[in-house]
């Protein structure tokens, strides 16, 4: 009985703990709704984010490569993380993380 009892206390003490890393602001993830980013911060992200897109693209050849995964595989990832960067752009690189998740049907 003790040990149920504990498990109990434990699993409420760390549901109350991560409450406090739920979003309250009206933007998802803690970004508010209305930030802008300036001309020189875009220009920089957009080159910290094709650095990244290309670091990415590496590894995803490489697991090709490697045959971890197929051709077919390795550019449907790639053009998913192209997809993601343009979106990335469209927003002038302010993440907005604030969708519905949706369940894909794609084959």
């Amino acid at each position: 009985m003790k040990k149920i009892w504990l498990g109990v206390m434990a699993s409420v003490l760390l549901s109350i703990g991560s409450l406090g890393f739920m979003p309250t602001e009206t933007g998802a993830m803690g970004v508010p709704a209305d930030v802008k980013l300036t001309a020189e911060q875009q220009e920089e992200m957009s080159i910290l984010q094709k650095e990244a897109l290309e670091q990415k693209k590496e590894i995803i050849n490489k697991y090709v490569e490697y045959g971890i995964f197929t051709e077919e595989k390795g550019q449907k990832i790639i053009s998913h993380i192209e997809e993601h960067y343009k979106k990335l752009e469209q927003n002038e690189f302010v993440p907005k993380w604030d969708h519905k998740h949706k369940n894909h049907k794609e084959s």
